[in-house]
């Protein structure tokens, strides 16, 4: 159940410490269906720390994530069913296959026929010929599509990508972006970290910018926003 305001996810005032340094300095923010938010900002900003909050995987020293109104804490199950995270890491078992590695994905969400399931997301991401081969035998690009597959096999309905674009083809991006907007369009929401504005600009309806753990801005994109493209660029970042 969505809250009144009809959010899927909020994060309200979230900082993270490590030691005396704050990677974030009290961050709100609320994603609506139908959003495709960029995260932008230079090195060290706090992107992949906001990230990691958003997904339960790291614990706030302050604040509040809400999905679906729910407080989100890490090792929350059921929250985090609402959730698929690429990350820098692939999260692939090394000594599993590709479809055990799915299969047993598929199995943590409670998923029933669990190899049907990754089967049928291997051949979508254009890998069902290597269903039976070891994340360490295949490509940086082929674990990189194993890897998002994993993370869209639940079908969430809050995606969360780490510079997901990391290794893909021109074809394998193309399909990533056309994923992205076909969840924007089934009303969820997709926040997307990316050093590279342009590889999800036309996907993107949102952008929000970090320096130092802070928002600088949270602005609409619009294609001719000559003031979006000033903000970009201070950050460093386009």
């Amino acid at each position: 159940m969505r809250p009144s305001d009809g959010s899927l996810l909020t994060a309200i005032d979230i900082e993270r410490a490590f030691g005396a340094r704050r990677a974030l300095a009290g961050v709100s923010l609320v994603v609506h269906p139908g959003e495709a938010v960029l995260l932008a900002g230079p090195n060290g900003a706090g992107k992949t720390t906001l990230l990691r909050c958003l997904a339960g995987l790291a614990r706030p020293t302050r604040g509040t994530v809400q999905v679906h109104g729910r407080a989100l804490r890490v090792g929350d199950a059921a929250s985090r069913r609402h959730i698929g995270m690429v990350a820098h890491q692939t999260w692939l078992h090394d000594d599993l296959t590709l479809l055990e590695n799915l299969a047993f994905a598929a199995r943590l969400h409670g998923m029933p026929r669990p190899r049907e399931v990754a089967a049928a997301a291997l051949e979508r991401a254009g890998l069902g010929a290597r269903a039976g081969e070891l994340p360490p035998s295949l490509s940086r690009g082929m674990q990189q599509r194993a890897a998002i597959a994993r993370a869209l096999l639940h079908e969430p309905d809050i995606v969360l990508l780490d510079e997901p674009f990391s290794g893909l083809d021109a074809a394998a991006c193309t399909a990533l972006r056309a994923t992205m907007t076909g969840v924007v369009a089934g009303e969820g929401a997709v926040i997307v970290v990316s050093h590279q504005p342009n590889e999800v600009w036309d996907v993107v309806t949102r952008v929000v910018g970090l320096r130092a753990g802070r928002v600088m801005f949270d602005t609409p994109k619009t294609d001719t926003s000559a003031a979006l493209t000033s903000e970009l660029s201070e950050l460093g970042v386009g």
